[in-house]
């Protein structure tokens, strides 16, 4: 029969030392912090098999990786290992630690909790199976998560796609017929520099007073952020039943917080929050504008304060100036995209149905119903 021990009987978790301002674009290392990014820095203090645990979460939604290698971490992260490596593996840690932070974010009734405190990580209760069935959970869960990462690097490989194409067509003007075009001031001509506002319908988002998680999916979805770094699209996890601002299928979602000018789009209809706005094109070309967005802001992170932690009023949105080109070329532009953005959204899709499959069997493996 499965039994249980405490997690401050199995490991330890002593926390990083950095602030999270250490880390340092392009650099060498993995810097792990308390969010879903993982950041990079040109130094390391760890090397080694661990669990890393972002502690602070306002949302509840609390950062886990496993990793093997070197890294920095910040001072609010956890640093788990086992004890014992001969009777708990490394990696069978993650995945119940993990288990338990879905729980615990899927039984929050409102109120989410912030911080994860020693106290709350000492009393967490791990499955207690031999080193054996351990390793044959993980052999399981990993051939879920590394078709999952082969996945997600078949969908940055195609963004990147769409990426050069759109800086070779609109930021090096070697767009079809080119040859024939006069420039005026170094830009095509007939091309403007247009607001947001001209070419684009913009909802600024505005929070209701509840939502609720997963475990109770009445409502729609409520978003205020951009979701998760590394998801193409926004992750449905958040419910409410007091939509007032609201976003349809295959809108923009633009983040107006910090940091302002992170992008995403939307499956499904959602409710828009304080964080973001919803953004459509006026004529349905939403995947040329999620690319110009995208290029402008990869360069200008930054609007109202000029800090990539700012944040950015409605009258500042609506002004944002934008080289627009003629319609014939954002159509061509739309059409080609719209190919890449079909393949990006089936591998998605491919994506949610092996999440929803492991993460029906991490708790029954975990259980002993389903025995391996």
């Amino acid at each position: 029969m499965m039994e249980y021990k405490k997690l401050k009987y199995i490991a330890a978790y002593p926390t990083g030392k950095l602030n999270s301002n250490a880390a340092v674009e392009g650099g060498k290392y993995p810097f792990f912090t308390c969010a879903h990014e993982v950041y990079s820095i040109n130094k390391y203090a760890y090397e080694g098999e661990y669990v890393l645990l972002g502690g602070n979460n306002a949302s509840g939604d609390f950062p886990i990786f496993y990793y093997n290698g070197k890294f920095e971490a910040y001072q609010r992260t956890y640093l788990i290992q086992p004890l014992d490596t001969s009777n708990y593996d490394t990696h069978y840690l993650y995945y119940s630690i993990g288990l338990k932070l879905a729980k615990m974010m899927a039984n929050a009734s409102g109120t989410a909790t912030k911080f994860l405190t020693k106290p709350i990580l000492d009393n967490l209760y791990i499955e207690d199976w031999d080193i054996d069935y351990q390793k044959n959970i993980v052999s399981i869960m990993s051939s879920y998560d590394n078709l999952i990462e082969i996945n997600n690097k078949r969908i940055k490989i195609l963004e990147q796609m769409a990426e050069t194409l759109f800086k070779e067509w609109f930021v090096r003007f070697r767009f079809p017929g080119h040859e024939k075009v006069e420039f005026v001031d170094g830009v095509p001509k007939g091309w403007e520099f247009k607001r947001l506002s001209d070419i684009a319908d913009i909802v600024m988002g505005q929070s209701p007073s509840s939502c609720y998680y997963n475990n109770n999916m009445r409502g729609l979805p409520f978003h205020q952020g951009v979701g998760s770094y590394g998801n193409r699209y926004l992750q449905d996890d958040v419910y409410s039943t007091e939509g007032k601002r609201i976003a349809e299928p295959n809108s923009i979602i633009f983040s107006v917080r910090a940091p302002v000018g992170r992008l995403n789009i939307t499956l499904n209809k959602i409710i828009l929050g304080r964080g973001v706005a919803g953004i459509n094109e006026k004529k349905g070309r939403n995947i040329f504008l999620y690319y110009l967005l995208n290029d402008k802001f990869a360069h200008e992170d930054l609007i109202g304060s000029g800090t990539i932690f700012s944040s950015v009023t409605k009258d500042e949105l609506y002004k944002q100036k934008l080289l627009v080109p003629k319609d014939d070329i954002c159509d061509k532009f739309d059409i080609i995209s719209g190919v890449i953005e079909k393949e990006i959204r089936n591998i998605y899709k491919q994506n949610q149905n092996l999440i929803k499959q492991r993460d029906y069997l991490l708790p029954r493996l975990m259980s002993g119903k389903i025995k391996v």
